[in-house]
């Protein structure tokens, strides 16, 4: 494991229960990153999505993809980053496909690959599986920016 809970926290402005990341298995610089994000019969969205068959939200799976990118992005940086004065946007998604249901129980493996990038922007190739099926695929554009406080 190369990140557990603790290092993404140091990575992440992201706190329960918008936090979608739980460990980082493998990281090359500039190039890739898997992440797992376990799902459990306890995450609040499945009160309502939906209460009698858990379903974990497609817009989340996309969501969890695009923090593992951030993971990446900030780790090929190299810098020393205050989590409080970053803030990193998922700015477009395209080609997003949903192949299977996500229910309470699986566990995502999230694979991340660094396409393009120019100064703040970058594209990622990215994908989603759950026991070596595809459940997700997607290409997200993100942005970051620094900012004196997350309060302003």
């Amino acid at each position: 494991m190369i990140m557990n809970i603790q290092e993404i926290l140091k990575h992440l402005p992201l706190r329960y229960p918008f936090l979608l990341i739980d460990k980082v298995l493998e990281f090359t610089p500039g190039k890739s990153l898997i992440a797992i994000k376990n799902v459990t019969v306890n995450e609040p969205f499945f009160q309502g999505h939906f209460p009698t068959r858990p379903v974990m939200p497609g817009v989340l799976i996309i969501e969890a993809l695009a923090q593992a990118t951030a993971i990446l992005a900030i780790k090929t940086s190299g810098k020393t980053i205050d989590v409080h004065k970053l803030v990193y946007y998922l700015v477009g998604i395209d080609k997003a496909r949903f192949k299977k249901i996500v229910s309470a129980g699986d566990q995502l493996r999230l694979e991340v690959h660094f396409a393009q990038g120019k100064q703040m922007l970058s594209k990622f190739h990215t994908k989603a599986w759950v026991d070596g099926q595809l459940v997700c695929s997607a290409e997200i554009l993100t942005a970051y920016k620094e900012i004196e406080s997350l309060d302003k």
